[in-house]
């Protein structure tokens, strides 16, 4: 790391934001120098996004100064912090499906030859910044139909072209597994090593210590706590970004019955993406499935729940077959999906949402085939309350924080009554406050007799709720641990098996 000796290449004075009367940002002072990671923590609502919106030009300060490299600085558009050297790699995956990966990566900015597009170039160039991210997919395919993690390494394989001197990255591992995530702190490390600024937000804290030489925190819009070194317990970062003392983060897992609810055997996917996979799940217990990205995880329990085509195998519930061809029937049969990307498969973000929680409970909010606005609000207002949300029934879905959208397509499934809950990365994306009470939530399901399956690549998570964990790699079951038996080593070995 450069040494603070020298001057910063930004700094931050005073700088407010506010939304008519309503200030959210209160008086924000930082520095950055060269060669340096800061990690910018917080909760949901801190005001990290805002900051970082407005050092990257996608929003202006209402009062403070900026200087960037000695020099006055306030970019009123992306497009010019990019052109002087800072970039930003958003959380909310900002890719065009129908493009080619290279025409992703290089949007807006196509490499010319002779009036035309350089696609040779642009391909070439594309292809070795995803293949330092550890993607062997060709640059020249469409980016529709990727997963969720590879649609994460092309955005940052994006900024790795940017030739930043400054680079937010937010979230950037929150649908990484283990190996993708040591690929990309190596090359932020390579970043560092050649100069470049760094400003790292991340709700996985244990990564801090691996990136981090510093560590700002803020808590409601204000800048609270400083620490000059990384090496610090995570128990003290999250009591300072929460700012009380927190207790146990995991609830005591319930103890399960011993009758069994929903059992899968042999089931094989139509697209070759999991292969004869078996286990049951009693009533009351939280069933963890672990693995690394392109494991196969996501796939089974799209398939358990009809999402997703199988070749072969059977999904029973009760003993009696019930395999699901389509989604209706799942839900019918008692069985609901959280989806792992709330934004693009649980809500209508545009909607607000009382109308996103009646969209899965029709036949509640209707009489005699007409819906009923009443119905919707009184619906919509006792989810609101049981769950925690922190919103209004009016309040569109886009206008809430990670946490409490997640809370949202929780609670409007959970309305349902199921007798099988399926979590796909429960918490992604979401803060410590924010995931405490998503795992009271899922503790609860289990203490009332609700059969829960939990699907993470967090590794302390998968571990701190499941009464037990299955392990997948490469599309096959490696395993199935006890609780007792389960720790950080044995479940890496039977994912990388």
């Amino acid at each position: 790391m450069t040494s603070h000796a020298d001057a910063p290449i930004l700094s931050l004075r005073q700088i407010r934001k506010s939304y008519g009367p309503t200030e959210v940002l209160h008086g924000i002072d930082m520095e950055i120098f060269a060669g340096e990671a800061i990690a910018l923590l917080g909760e949901n609502g801190a005001g990290k996004s805002t900051l970082s919106g407005i050092i990257a030009g996608s929003k202006s300060p209402s009062s403070g100064d900026m200087t960037w490299l000695g020099e006055n600085y306030s970019p009123s558009t992306p497009r010019e912090a990019i052109d002087l050297g800072v970039g930003l790699i958003h959380q909310e995956l900002r890719l065009l499906p129908h493009l080619s990966i290279a025409e992703n990566v290089f949007v807006g900015r196509y490499p010319m030859k002779n009036g035309r597009v350089d696609r040779a170039r642009m391909e070439a160039e594309a292809n070795e910044q995803i293949r330092r991210l550890g993607l062997t997919i060709p640059a020249s395919r469409k980016v529709e139909g990727l997963s969720t993690a590879n649609q994460q390494l092309i955005e940052i394989a994006k900024a790795l072209t940017l030739k930043a001197k400054l680079l937010i990255l937010d979230e950037p591992t929150a649908a990484l597994g283990g190996a993708e995530t040591e690929l990309l702190f190596k090359q932020i490390h390579k970043l560092k090593s050649e100069g470049v600024g760094i400003i790292y937000i991340s709700h996985r804290l244990e990564e801090i210590r691996q990136i981090a030489d510093r560590i700002v925190v803020m808590r409601d819009g204000s800048k609270v706590r400083e620490f000059p070194s990384a090496d610090l317990p995570v128990r003290t970062i999250v009591e300072s970004m929460v700012g009380r003392s927190l207790e146990q983060m995991f609830p005591p897992v319930p103890t399960p019955k011993e009758s069994v609810v929903l059992e899968v055997k042999g089931l094989t996917s139509a697209e070759g993406r999991f292969n004869d996979v078996n286990f049951s799940v009693r009533e009351g217990e939280i069933f963890g499935i672990a693995g690394l990205v392109g494991s196969g995880r996501t796939e089974l329990v799209r398939a358990i729940t009809g999402a997703d085509p199988i070749a072969c195998g059977q999904v029973l519930m009760h003993g009696e077959e019930i395999t699901p061809k389509e989604p209706a029937e799942a839900i019918q049969r008692g069985i609901v999906l959280v989806p792992e990307d709330r934004k693009l498969q649980g809500l209508v973000l545009e909607h607000s949402i009382a109308d996103n929680i009646s969209y899965s409970n029709i036949e509640s909010v209707s009489k005699s085939g007409w819906i009923n606005q009443k119905r919707i609000r009184e619906f919509a207002d006792s989810s609101i309350r049981k769950f925690g949300v922190k919103g209004i029934g009016e309040q569109n879905a886009d206008e809430m924080s990670g946490g409490n959208q997640q809370k949202v397509v929780i609670a409007k499934w959970l309305a349902r009554n199921p007798k099988v809950v399926v979590l796909d990365e429960p918490t992604r994306g979401i803060d410590v406050g924010a995931r405490s009470s998503i795992y009271e939530i899922i503790h609860g399901l289990a203490d009332h007799g609700v059969s829960v399956i939990v699907v993470s690549s967090d590794l302390e998570e998968v571990l701190g709720v499941s009464n037990r964990i299955m392990v997948m790699a490469h599309g096959q079951q490696t395993g199935i641990l006890e609780q007792s038996e389960a720790n950080d080593v044995s479940v890496m070995e039977l994912a990388t098996a």
